[in-house]
């Protein structure tokens, strides 16, 4: 089983590592940890670094777990949720966990949805976490 995470090394990070290294336990196969930067202005070096950072962490977290994984900062020029869900078709991922946060739904108009995104576009099962 391919379980592809959204990662952006916030709070909720840790407890969805957690649940990738439960699934992995009870299923087998692979944790694939991405992390997704638009690029241009809005990726600067610091940014990059600091993702780069949060990746390795997380990879050494479920490396000690035991979890076969791999990790993958993508900056392909486009939202976290097309890169998702695109390189979720692309390798035949069995799953996709990302965390939510509540937000009003001005705010959802306003800065847009990548969970949303991922949940309408995945071409497999979606797994929240808040």
């Amino acid at each position: 089983m391919k379980i592809l995470v959204g990662y952006k090394g916030t709070n909720v990070g840790r407890d969805l590592l957690a649940l990738a290294a439960k699934y992995h336990r009870a299923f087998g196969g692979e944790v694939i940890l991405i992390t997704s930067m638009v690029g241009g202005e809005k990726s600067t070096q610091e940014k990059i670094s600091e993702a780069e950072t949060n990746l390795a962490e997380a990879s050494d977290y479920l490396s000690a777990q035991g979890v076969q994984q791999s990790s993958h900062l993508l900056v392909r020029g486009k939202s976290p949720g097309e890169d998702l869900v695109e390189y979720a078709a692309e390798n035949s991922c069995d799953a996709i966990m990302i965390a939510v946060k509540s937000r009003s739904k001005v705010g959802k108009i306003l800065f847009g949805s990548t969970a949303q995104y991922v949940i309408l576009k995945a071409p497999c099962p979606v797994i929240s976490m808040k």
